[in-house]
């Protein structure tokens, strides 16, 4: 049975993300897993993750996980998640900055302590709760999904790459951010679609059907 890996690294809501796939897939098993074999094995890869970037890298750095997670990237259908979206690029200004794992140039920024509404009003960060994701382009991830469709966010950083054609989707939160990128059989989201309802599962789903093209 193809075997779909939701990446242990100490760090996320690694049950909730397991549950949500395997409640959109009946022909893939889903295993949460720290081991390099079960992630250089497995057919798909979710990478998942909350909190610091720091924190990311030494847990990863711990389990001597780099590297298998950069070839999962660059081999198999790949699917990165808020924090797991965050550390596929260079650096994160987090904490005085931090190197992640450099799959693409870019930088990882904070919002800011006074960002700003349309109406002139103080947001709060972390950004968290609903909002729009708008898609810049077709791809198989958003099939079945209405552009400006409403996703959960929780975050306090967000992602600025150097090549502006990973841009898969943006979100306006005081600013316009990139809340999606894809190339090739990677596609990574700010957003937890295991949190975001039907709009959610559907991408999940759409995942785990994708053949990483």
């Amino acid at each position: 049975m193809p075997q779909i890996v939701v990446v242990d690294y100490g760090m996320g809501n690694l049950r909730s993300v397991a549950k949500a796939i395997e409640h959109v897939t009946d022909n893939q098993d889903v295993i949460i897993s720290s081991r390099a074999e079960d992630i250089a094995n497995a057919d798909r890869v979710v990478f998942p993750g909350q909190g610091a970037a720091r924190d990311c890298m030494r847990e990863l750095a711990e389990r001597d996980l780099q590297q298998v997670v950069i070839s999962a990237a660059k081999e198999k259908p790949f699917l990165g998640i808020c924090m797991g979206m965050q550390v596929l690029l260079s650096h994160s200004e987090e904490n005085n900055g931090i190197d992640c794992l450099g799959l693409y140039d870019g930088n990882v920024r904070f919002f800011g302590n006074d960002l700003k509404g349309a109406q002139g009003e103080k947001l709060k960060i972390p950004h968290m709760g609903w909002n729009e994701v708008k898609h810049a382009g077709d791809h198989p991830l958003w099939q079945g999904i209405s552009d400006n469709s409403r996703f959960y966010f929780v975050h306090s950083f967000y992602i600025d790459p150097a090549d502006k054609q990973l841009v898969a989707a943006t979100t306006n939160y005081g600013l316009e951010f990139v809340s999606a990128i894809a190339k090739d059989n990677v596609f990574a989201v700010q957003c937890h679609p295991e949190k975001s309802a039907h709009d959610g599962l559907q991408l999940l789903k759409n995942f785990t059907q994708w053949n990483g093209a």
